[in-house]
């Protein structure tokens, strides 16, 4: 390596990390991945209940949609189960039960948007907010809409260009259903799995601070005191983390803008446990839709290990709750469970809280969101980077950006980029 720590060096251990990190290692590049936190997974990650039970508190879902996700499940032997959807969805509170044909109605809203052409002068400068005032639409269908939006970009739906949300949208290339799965034994196995594939290449909390561009190299310095040397880089991380790293000599400009252009999605997760699924007993299905408090979401991720329910709040109501803190969201997500699915709810085994607002090292969940109007090239000038240094993430991906298969995606898309450059 001519006197190199590695050929690349990649900053973080996410999904998009670690997939760029393996796509590397299988070409026979010599590879150094460094990680913030003390674990791996990123946005992905898994908690134990008391009886051991581990469940993903971070990323959890995949459908069959999903090719390179589903590739790294039956490569690493990971059974998925289908997640339970038999029997009604409920709508919340019970006066609101007529709103039903607007989920529907919300979903037309939602195929109508993406029917415009993101670069269409006619919405430069509008806001998904600002677009949905604009319809003629019912109010419960807008409310549907905007709960959806919330819930799955995590941001206030004033602060999302439409542009962006069409772009996105359209990359999402799924039936509909991307809860359609989830693993036994928690997706978090498959980070930890590519990452006991690193053996020494990787390097856990080891913050990067700098990176230094000199000569058709890099230095990277860290938080701490070392500074490791290669001949190219891959930062991937989320782009108000990457923002956050100094460079020597600075971005070029539009490059330093389009890292400016992002904010952190705002979501909590829950997961709630019963000895039993009680809401079966009722025909339902486990999914609670809430209707009086837009962005909170709840689905049943019960298998043979443990019944639970997932509870999701995304964006505003996300950051609200979390500045009232942990104690507030879950007396909160009880007493609305109780209301929903009757005094049987009250019976919990077992609950965990994941606030992923704010959190130091991603920002936020699922996802970083452009909130810049103009800031269309964005995503193209990430990608193109500032060759020796490549980025990679989830939002970033070609298709499925903010899920787990987008940061696959974006991971071997970034490693592809850099052995081009190798062999150039």
């Amino acid at each position: 390596m001519s006197g190199y720590d590695a050929d690349v060096i990649v900053v973080g251990a996410g999904f998009a990390g670690l997939s760029a990190a393996d796509a590397l290692v299988s070409v026979g590049l010599d590879v150094i991945v460094l990680e913030a936190r003390d674990r791996v997974g990123g946005r992905v990650e898994a908690t134990a209940f008391a009886d051991g039970v581990a469940m993903d508190t971070g990323g959890q879902f995949i459908c069959d949609e999903m090719p390179n996700e589903m590739a790294l499940t039956r490569r690493f032997s990971l059974p998925l189960v289908e997640t339970p959807m038999e029997g009604a969805f409920l709508i919340q509170p019970q006066a609101l039960a007529g709103a039903g044909s607007s989920f529907a109605e919300a979903g037309r809203i939602r195929a109508r948007a993406n029917r415009i052409d993101p670069r269409d002068p006619g919405i430069s400068g509008l806001t998904a907010g600002e677009w949905l005032a604009r319809q003629s639409d019912p109010p419960g269908a807008k409310a549907s809409y905007q709960a959806m939006v919330q819930g799955l970009w995590c941001r206030p739906i004033g602060e999302i260009p439409l542009w962006y949300l069409i772009d996105n949208d359209r990359r999402t290339i799924s039936n509909g259903n991307e809860l359609q799965y989830f693993a036994e034994g928690t997706i978090h196995a498959v980070a930890v799995a590519l990452a006991a594939k690193l053996h020494q290449r990787l390097r856990l909390g080891t913050p990067v601070v700098r990176i230094t561009r000199a000569d058709g190299s890099v230095s990277v310095a860290t938080g701490n005191g070392a500074v490791l040397t290669a001949r190219q880089a891959i930062i991937a991380v989320p782009p108000v983390m990457a923002s956050r790293i100094a460079h020597q000599p600075d971005l070029p400009k539009p490059l330093a803008d389009a890292l400016g252009a992002w904010k952190s999605g705002t979501v909590i997760k829950t997961l709630v446990r019963y000895e039993r699924p009680l809401w079966r007993d009722r025909g339902l299905s486990g999914m609670v839709v809430w209707r009086d408090t837009l962005g909170l979401f709840a689905c049943d991720v019960s298998s043979a290990q443990a019944t639970a329910l997932v509870v999701f709040a995304g964006g505003p109501l996300a950051a609200e709750w979390s500045a009232k803190g942990s104690a507030f969201i879950e007396a909160e997500i009880r007493r609305r469970l109780i209301e929903a699915l009757g005094e049987a709810a009250e019976d919990v085994t077992g609950l965990l809280i994941r606030d992923w607002v704010g959190d130091p090292w991603s920002g936020g969940g699922y996802s970083d969101v452009i909130t810049d109007l103009q800031a269309y090239d964005t995503e193209d000038i990430l990608r193109s980077g500032a060759p020796p240094v490549h980025f990679a993430s989830s939002e970033l991906a070609s298709s499925f950006p903010a899920y787990i298969e987008g940061a696959i995606i974006a991971g071997r898309e970034a490693a592809a980029r850099v052995i081009a450059a190798a062999h150039a």
